[in-house]
């Protein structure tokens, strides 16, 4: 009998030192991880089918307010309309692509045919902003796999795509982008519609809020 009321007043004694030393872990400061402190939140903002006399004018003059870059992925044609649009972008320092001459599908066209409507758009845009085009978004996001060998471009699509262009309503695309956007992920806008102007000044602010930082799709590719 005394050596059981030993174990236990033992056993007793050890649980109360467990429970003092899980507590006294638990209140200590423990360090933030690796990932917490050293990950940066960023997001890419990229607008097709630019540039819109109007509604492009407006989306530059607000990401010039809000200290914000951004990619526009431009048609040929369009360009070739408003260059001092173009202009105004590589000055401010936006990322300048190629989104084709016409818009066509680039995997319907024949090599030839692929190959005029990104070569022309290269030197519209190279001629104006002085600066040699490397990134490529082919429109509908469908690619011509014979133009691989023979640009030395990089092909980018998306992660979040509102469908901006669909549904034209600021809200809903908004909406859309916040609640799927994830950090080092690419947005699909169209800088055409007033409405996802406003869109995208909503989601800056917004995502700003929340501690991302914008950046072009070099430095989001490159990091």
């Amino acid at each position: 009998m005394e050596r059981l009321n030993r174990w236990l007043a033992l056993s007793a004694a050890a649980v109360v030192l467990l429970t003092a030393v899980f507590y006294f872990w638990q209140g200590r400061e423990r360090p933030a991880s690796a990932e917490t402190d050293s990950e940066e939140l960023t997001v890419a903002l990229t607008f097709d089918d630019g540039p819109h006399p109007a509604y492009t004018s407006r989306l530059l003059d607000g990401l010039k307010e809000r200290g914000v870059k951004a990619t526009f992925f431009l048609i040929g044609k369009s360009a070739e309309k408003y260059p001092e649009l173009v202009q105004r972008m590589a000055e401010e320092g936006h990322l300048i692509g190629n989104h084709t001459y016409s818009h066509v599908q680039l995997s319907k066209c024949s090599v030839t045919g692929a190959m005029e409507e990104v070569v022309k758009t290269n030197t519209l845009l190279e001629d104006l902003t002085g600066e040699r085009m490397e990134y490529i978004r082919p429109p509908f996001g469908c690619w011509n796999n014979h133009l691989t060998d023979r640009l030395d471009m990089t092909e980018v699509l998306w992660d979040v795509d509102p469908l901006d262009w669909k549904v034209q309503n600021t809200a809903t695309v908004v909406n859309h982008i916040l609640m799927n956007v994830k950090n080092n992920q690419i947005i699909l806008l169209h800088d055409v519609y007033d409405t996802s102007v406003e869109a995208a000044f909503q989601v800056i602010d917004a995502l700003q809020a929340r501690g991302y930082r914008f950046v072009t799709v070099d430095e989001l590719l490159v990091d």
